[in-house]
């Protein structure tokens, strides 16, 4: 067993070393895609926002997702929110369900409008 990569690999499969610039991005890619989901699942969202200049979205090879956006030290959330609850309320319930997902970087929640 003369393979380079034997014994090199974890319980995933993936071999260690190799993680590169497309890796990262296809994590990113996964994530942001991720925390939107949770953000939509939130009863009181009543969409993501990416804001009128577009400054919240995370930005991907021929896409983007916009209401969030991933930075190293934080994590930023556009909504539009149904009226009926407090806003600080509907903010908390954005960041409990995205907490999991972003590694324990804040979650900063901007609500765009209401509906």
């Amino acid at each position: 067993m003369n393979d380079p990569t034997h014994d090199m690999t974890g319980l995933t499969g993936e071999v260690a070393g190799t993680a590169g610039p497309a890796d990262e991005m296809t994590g990113a890619t996964d994530l942001a895609d991720e925390v939107a989901g949770a953000v939509r699942r939130c009863p009181d969202v009543a969409e993501l926002s990416s804001e009128p200049f577009e400054t919240v979205a995370t930005y991907l090879p021929g896409r983007k997702v916009p209401g969030v956006a991933l930075h190293d030290d934080e994590v930023e959330v556009s909504i539009v929110v149904r009226q009926g609850r407090p806003l600080p309320e509907i903010a908390d319930e954005v960041r409990a369900a995205i907490a999991p997902l972003v590694g324990g970087r804040p979650v900063n929640v901007h609500i765009g409008g209401m509906q």
